[in-house]
């Protein structure tokens, strides 16, 4: 019997984040599911979110409130709607992270990850998030199978390194390529490690924590380097008869990051931007058009790939290991994206309802 309230956290604003223990429990349309939520991870864009980011709160934002947080979640369907057939109680779901109107120009394309109205779970009322004991996946929710005996610890990590997959579809990684990953945060670790099946003639991870680069080395990367400790453009440089890297993956949210990308890639290289970052960030546009006509690209989400992501993380081919290192209930929340800032070395972090 599923109970009429639930623990959920809920956001009413810039550091208004509240844990509220009866809030409405969602009720089960016909076209819709409802899942007990297993776990939900804590995204930085979770931290940024709390804290009030510009990108985010600033003119044009898309959150809507009060809605619950969390878009890093799974769990185990408890009602599914007369209407849906491919699922039934017990399966162990997730869904994109985006839950697309199924109406606009990029729906009706096949571009739903690009959907118009862009309701994402754990920033609008309407699709509210993971940080909630039940979750509802509403009608055009784009609904996967999770295998039941994959470890909490690797499924949390389904949503980023999906993302991290299409980040790394976009660069077209060829076997002559001399890849750099700037970034090696949970989706850094994700880009390497998938990265690493494409096989590039040098797949380079850097990151300002020696403790990430370590892990990236474990999941693949050729070279680690550390940019606080040294000069690594002209170490690319070195490596590159002074040519650049092919591609650079920009995945650090930091804008030095960007900088430091643009001065190491090649002419005609690709650069790859996946970041959310908290403020705008400038770079010398000229770099990328009268220096080096670089190929530009963004990368948003993550569309088609979770399959893929499910079946190789079963699978062994996508490394996980050791990437959740903290699972905590939701009465620590505050602590969870403390820990989730990184700030004590922790990669991701899990908010769980039954530990």
């Amino acid at each position: 019997m599923i109970p009429k309230t639930m623990k959920a956290l809920v956001v009413y604003g810039p550091n208004d984040y509240r844990l509220e223990t009866a809030w409405p429990t969602p009720e089960c349309g016909p076209d819709d599911i409802i899942i007990k939520c297993e776990g939900c991870g804590v995204c930085a864009s979770d931290v940024k979110c709390l804290h009030g980011a510009a990108r985010m709160w600033g003119d044009g934002n898309s959150i809507s409130t009060p809605c619950i947080a969390g878009h890093e979640f799974l769990g185990y369907a408890v009602e599914v709607g007369e209407n849906v057939k491919d699922f039934k109680v017990g399966d162990r779901l997730i869904a994109d992270q985006i839950l697309p109107c199924g109406e606009c120009r990029f729906c009706k394309s096949g571009k739903y990850w690009m959907c118009q109205p862009h309701k994402i779970f754990g920033f609008q009322s309407c699709a509210n998030g993971g940080f909630a004991e039940y979750v509802k996946f509403p009608k055009n929710s784009v609904v996967h199978k999770v295998p039941k005996d994959l470890p909490l610890e690797s499924a949390l990590l389904i949503e980023p390194y999906s993302c991290a997959k299409h980040a790394v579809d976009r660069a077209q990684i060829g076997c002559e390529d001399i890849v750099v990953i700037s970034g090696a945060g949970t989706l850094g670790l994700g880009m390497i490690t998938y990265a690493r099946m494409k096989n590039p003639k040098a797949l380079i991870s850097l990151d300002i924590q020696d403790n990430r680069l370590a892990k990236a080395a474990e999941f693949g990367a050729d070279y680690t380097w550390n940019p606080a400790k040294e000069d690594v453009v002209k170490k690319i440089m070195d490596m590159t008869e002074g040519y650049g890297c092919d591609i650079y993956i920009e995945a650090s949210a930091n804008p030095a990051s960007v900088i430091q990308g643009l001065n190491m890639i090649r002419k005609l290289g690709r650069f790859v931007e996946f970041s959310v970052f908290g403020a705008e960030t400038t770079a010398d546009w000229s770099i990328i058009g009268d220096m080096k006509e670089l190929d530009l690209l963004g990368s948003h989400l993550s569309p088609y790939c979770y399959p893929f992501v499910i079946e190789n993380m079963a699978n062994g081919n996508l490394k996980t290991d050791g990437v959740v290192s903290t699972i905590l209930p939701i009465d620590e929340w505050e602590k969870g994206f403390d820990l989730a800032s990184g700030r004590e070395g922790d990669l991701k972090v899990g908010l769980v309802f039954d530990k």
